[in-house]
């Protein structure tokens, strides 16, 4: 059995991450700099990714390589991840930070919504997990994998039915690899963000919700208020690294909703029922919306 290495500290450490543009992973692509990781970054916003490489590399921090590309293309992510792996050897922490969001009821989601959320959230972890970890256990090191899941992916939020789906099988496939992994040394953290206050705050797709309507700025304003900032977010990622914590919760509420749904089901269950409710009544559907297709360039979490 490989011993799992020490990463209390990521110095000299190589380590990759999605969704390195913006949010989340931007802030954590940044700490990790910080903390004197060799980066290994992509995004699918080309333009996005080389501003946050200039403020890594104008710090003094390490990019050994980066390339825009759409994690849901496993082409796109088996080349990257061979080009990476020829030139520079294998990783010690992979992270799936990259995400898209989209919300609404079944009467509303389309066919579109439902297929870009499995092929972004869930396939495009799956295409990095199958890319960079066999060539970590080979190299007999040991090291780290990160999903970012979310609240979504523990607990019945209204219209999350489409993003649940992904988020859910990315616990899934954590939950299994937390034990799989063992015996190579490398240990598995689940990420699961309540509210962040990232980019996609401003640009979420909510199917049949009129999201210029008075009252949807208003939510959002609200959600806002009490979010996490994607800082907030990465510092408690690199110390779940550092601690090889399996559940990594951005905020306590999402915490002990986690703890009641386990613990307390009725209490939970009554919780998500007036929840559902309130948000329904808050933001009634304006009629089922229809579109071929979903924009992808938001990235994450």
């Amino acid at each position: 059995m490989t011993r799992r290495p020490d990463l209390r500290s990521l110095r000299n450490r190589a380590v990759f991450i999605t969704g390195a543009a913006s949010g989340i992973g931007r802030a954590t692509a940044l700490r990790a700099a910080a903390d004197g990781a060799r980066l290994y970054l992509t995004d699918l916003r080309a333009g996005d990714l080389e501003q946050t490489v200039a403020e890594i590399r104008a710090s003094g921090g390490q990019v050994d390589y980066f390339r825009a590309g759409d994690i849901s293309d496993y082409e796109t992510v088996r080349a990257m991840g061979e080009e990476i792996t020829a030139a520079h050897g294998a990783m010690d922490v992979v992270m799936n930070i990259a995400g898209i969001s989209s919300w609404g009821t079944v009467q509303s989601l389309d066919h579109a919504r439902w297929r870009a959320m499995v092929e972004v959230n869930l396939m495009g972890p799956i295409h990095v997990i199958e890319t960079f970890l066999p060539p970590m256990i080979d190299a007999g090191r040991g090291g780290h994998l990160v999903n970012v899941s979310s609240a979504a992916g523990l607990i019945g939020m209204p219209w999350h039915a489409a993003y649940s789906a992904s988020k859910f099988g990315l616990r899934g496939v954590s939950e299994v690899l937390r034990f799989d992994l063992h015996r190579h040394g490398i240990g598995v953290s689940l990420v699961c963000p309540g509210a962040v206050a990232t980019g996609l705050t401003e640009t979420i797709d909510v199917a049949g919700i009129d999201t210029t309507a008075p009252r949807f700025a208003k939510a959002r304003a609200h959600f806002v208020k009490r979010a996490a900032s994607p800082d907030e977010a990465a510092v408690a990622i690199l110390r779940g690294v550092a601690k090889n914590t399996y559940w990594v919760y951005t905020s306590f509420d999402i915490r002990l909703a986690h703890w009641a749904q386990r613990m307390v089901p009725p209490a939970y269950v009554l919780a998500m029922r007036a929840f559902n409710a309130g948000a329904n009544r808050a933001l009634p559907e304006v009629g089922r919306a229809r579109r071929p297709e979903l924009d992808r360039t938001t990235a994450a979490s």
